[in-house]
């Protein structure tokens, strides 16, 4: 019987088997099968002949699977099959056509193997195999002649559908899918990291439940890991991003993705086997090219009934972005240094009164030391008590000028657990002479149970001293003065700084833009001082805001976070 010709399919033509066929194909489909879980083909071998026979000889060419099966033609299938393989347009599609059209091309090797051993009449060769297979679950196919039809084998398959779609489906699916991650804009790369699921069983059944202690304890883990996870696709900005040539450099084992962030690979094996759906972190990133990039890795983990084989890896590569938040740093580090300098001029008189105190009182007690050596029987004991003032003295001259170089020098931000208590009496130092020579009245009420809060020292003097350097500026010449600076617990368990005067306020039209850089109302200011605490105290995670209490004056309150475990 001639097969159809794949006009002849596309016309419409129903095929015709000879109908003594039809109880054959039952009985041969469906042996010890349940007909619900099998599906069976019939199959026009006669133009595959001769490349058997070439086989048969002892000539088997490269590529002899994928002939073989191009040159077999498809007679009938079974709604099973149909349902399981059809493409849209069904079975007149598929008559005639070529059985690499629709068969799942991972068990082509075992399909081969078995129409060559029955054809070729191997003695003792199996006609009954497993096969892998996208579409069945515990696959097994079976291969049949009838002497009657020397031309035709009768193909059954046996095993749970594993998908309710047709292979074409899932093949259009996973075009659209490969399609999607080689047009996203990010370096993708698809990964099979199913070898590490024994690995997790086993450590499971040794009763591991803290992987990152085991692997801390077991470092070669991690780099064997490192060998038997693959890579096994990338999209064409993962090939950009590595300075590879193509895809296909790519494949293999995933080593070379963390050579340069050994302890991120940890990290991914950890999340995997905590059973994590996704994990983001910086990375460190060694290209083929020699370069290292800092990368910011996305990795999403699959979950059942998701295919446990793609693990699926996103890189952003953030050098750029990264340089450029370290010199907005750097800028914003100098904006607040300019900040403070500034300041600390307008505090000059203070502190010149602060520093002549400690200079005086040397000068003072070394006088008198002086007075009591020229007597004609030196008091050494006195003398002793002088010098040991003059040196207590000095230490405090010392204290105060490393306290102003901190604040005018350029450093690093240190983030310390600190007493938000201690940094306000600190930053009552550089004013209290300004306060007391103006006549002004100075309440402070701190709560001793003040959670600990997280920041850099320097920086948060400096929020303090520019808040009572406003209240200062603001009380100028006006009569019964008061500032009144408080701490207490905020409600959400944090700190907070409240600083009050009984000045003038802030005109309502100007509230909104108290913390604007450069924004001033002197006219000698430079308007950078609350811009600079609300950048301060936004990179410590809290925050200010500035009111005009009832009663008349301006109302600056500060919230800073609780250290957290």
């Amino acid at each position: 019987m001639e097969p159809l010709s794949h006009q002849e399919a596309a016309d419409g033509a129903d095929p015709e088997l000879p109908p003594a066929l039809l109880p054959r194909i039952g009985d041969v489909a469906h042996a010890g099968m349940d007909e619900e879980s099998s599906a069976w083909s019939v199959f026009d071998i006669s133009g595959a002949r001769g490349l058997i026979a070439r086989i048969a000889a002892g000539d088997m060419p490269d590529g002899w699977t994928r002939a073989l099966l191009d040159a077999v033609r498809v007679v009938d299938i079974d709604d099973n099959a149909l349902r399981a393989l059809g493409p849209i347009g069904g079975r007149r599609r598929m008559v005639g056509a070529p059985v690499t059209v629709y068969w799942p091309a991972e068990s082509w090797p075992v399909l081969a193997e078995l129409i060559f051993a029955e054809l070729a009449d191997i003695p003792g060769a199996a006609r009954t195999r497993k096969i892998v297979s996208s579409v069945f679950n515990d696959a097994t196919v079976n291969i049949s002649t009838d002497p009657a039809h020397p031309d035709l084998v009768f193909v059954s398959v046996g095993g749970s559908v594993t998908d309710k779609r047709s292979l074409w489906s899932l093949r259009a699916s996973e075009e659209r899918y490969r399609t999607l991650i080689h047009h996203l804009p990010w370096a993708l790369v698809l990964v099979d990291s199913t070898a590490m699921l024994p690995i997790f069983d086993e450590l499971r059944a040794a009763g591991v439940s803290d992987v990152g202690a085991h692997l801390d304890a077991h470092p070669g883990l991690p780099f064997e890991s490192r060998a038997i996870v693959r890579v096994t696709d990338a999209n064409r900005n993962a090939v950009e991003l590595f300075g590879a040539g193509c895809a296909d450099q790519l494949i293999g084992p995933v080593d070379y993705l963390f050579a340069a962030s050994p302890d991120t690979a940890k990290r991914v094996i950890t999340a995997h086997f905590d059973g994590r759906r996704n994990l983001t972190e910086i990375m460190k990133l060694r290209t083929f090219d020699g370069r290292l990039r800092d990368v910011q890795l996305s990795i999403t983990y699959p979950t059942p009934p998701e295919r446990l084989d793609v693990t699926l890896l996103m890189f952003e590569d953030v050098t750029e972005r990264l340089q450029t938040e370290v010199q907005l740093r750097q800028l914003q580090e100098e904006y607040a240094r300019a900040a403070r300098i500034a300041t600390l001029g307008e505090l000059a008189s203070s502190i010149a009164h602060e520093v002549n105190q400690p200079l005086a009182a040397i000068a003072m007690n070394a006088e008198t030391s002086l007075r009591w050596l020229a007597r004609d029987e030196p008091n050494l004991a006195k003398v002793e008590q002088l010098t040991k003032r003059i040196a207590d003295s000095a230490r405090h001259a010392s204290e105060i000028v490393q306290r102003i170089r901190g604040m005018a020098g350029r450093h690093a931000p240190n983030r310390t657990a600190l007493d938000l208590n201690r940094v306000v009496e600190e930053a009552l130092m550089f004013v209290c002479h300004d306060i007391e020579a103006r006549g002004i009245q100075l309440g402070v009420k701190l709560d001793i149970g003040l959670p600990r809060v997280l920041g850099d020292r320097v920086q948060l003097q400096q929020v303090v001293v520019n808040l009572l350097v406003n209240s200062l500026q603001a009380l100028a010449g006006r009569p019964h003065s008061q500032i009144e600076i408080t701490t207490s617990r905020d409600g959400f368990g944090g700190a907070r700084l409240s600083v009050r005067d009984n000045g003038p306020g802030i005109a309502a039209e100007d509230l909104h833009r108290v913390f604007e850089g450069f924004f001033t109302t002197k006219q000698d200011g430079m308007g950078i001082g609350l811009a600079v605490c609300q950048s301060i105290l936004a990179a410590h995670g809290g925050g200010i805001s500035a009111a005009n209490q009832a009663q008349g004056g301006a109302f600056f309150q500060v919230t800073l976070p609780p250290i957290t475990d």
